[in-house]
């Protein structure tokens, strides 16, 4: 079993940046990859950027591709998402999430069997 608790996110202004971060419980995290998702009012959750259980490769979305980063430090138990360049459009709720059935960097919801609670992003234009 694994316990996911993603930092507070906030309110933020358009062009702004933020850092959430996720750590889990467990010794295994290493061997999971992990990935952040969002999930704005009346749309479906959708993945934002995902990473592997190395760190060695990533993925990520086409809308936030050159403005955000996913980063992982097994050591600590914890994965990053470093926000730059924030938009309006990126206002959601966050999640991260763990995968103990692949290693690579998956961005398919199904892939993730463990998820936090979820953390609000708000930017203001």
């Amino acid at each position: 079993q694994v316990q996911l608790v993603e930092s507070e996110g906030g309110l933020v202004q358009a062009g702004g940046s933020l850092r959430l971060s996720c750590a889990a419980s467990g010794r295994t995290f290493s061997t999971y990859a992990m990935g952040w998702f969002r999930q704005a009012p009346g749309k479906e959750r959708e993945v934002v950027a995902a990473i592997s259980w190395s760190g060695g490769s990533t993925y990520y979305a086409d809308s936030v591709k050159g403005r955000f980063t996913i980063s992982r430090d097994n050591a600590k138990n914890t994965v990053y998402l470093q926000m730059n360049s924030l938009k309006p459009e990126d206002t959601a709720v966050y999640y991260c999430a763990a995968s103990s059935t692949v290693v690579a960097a998956a961005p398919a919801l199904n892939k993730y069997d463990y998820w936090g609670q979820g953390t609000q992003v708000t930017v203001s234009s």
